[in-house]
């Protein structure tokens, strides 16, 4: 037990030391130019066929989902008939 205890501290020591972190490249402003241009292209789609994918996926589960709910409405309104 005290073990771990020890090994805790070491590991958090490792995690707050002052230790040179990795420098990331600022993507910032050529996605401003990306998404400033005009193109006449939806801002929703500038970001490429990820963006197209990801929108139509939506829009089909959007759809689909009204579907289901209009017919769940419309299967609770008609009485079922007992046999």
């Amino acid at each position: 037990m005290f073990r771990h205890i020890l090994t805790l501290q070491q590991v958090s020591r490792r995690q707050i030391s002052g230790s040179v972190q990795r420098q990331l490249l600022n993507k910032v402003p050529e996605k401003q130019r990306l998404f400033q241009e005009v193109n006449g292209m939806p801002v929703h789609l500038k970001g490429g066929v990820s963006d197209a994918v990801l929108y139509r996926a939506t829009m089909g589960l959007t759809v689909m989902g009204t579907a289901c709910v209009i017919y769940q409405l419309v299967k609770a309104a008609v009485p079922q008939k007992k046999n």
